[in-house]
């Protein structure tokens, strides 16, 4: 194989996991927030399993169905954290 291609091709992987560790790097510390989830807007599963994927709650603010939420911020929204929900007898 022609060297430049290999040379290209690796330069090219290096720079995207590059780029991909910044932007990771970025990102701010986030947790699961129970409680605040709008109707179709959850990220995953429920805490009772009711449902398996993001995009499936029904109704708003279901106490089973969270989203990420900044760290720190789940109180003031009006939810509870994993740790309470699994403190409480959920999953």
């Amino acid at each position: 194989m022609n060297k430049r291609v290999i040379a290209s091709s690796t330069l090219a992987s290096v720079l995207a996991l590059a780029l991909g560790q910044a932007q990771a790097a970025d990102k701010p510390a986030q947790e699961k927030c129970f409680g605040v989830a709008k109707a179709g807007q959850n990220d995953c599963a429920t805490a009772t399993g009711t449902h398996s994927c993001a995009g499936q709650a029904s109704k708003d603010n279901a106490a089973d169905d969270w989203k990420y939420v900044a760290k720190g911020t789940c109180k003031e929204l009006g939810g509870k954290t994993a740790e309470e929900v699994k403190a409480a007898g959920g999953k």
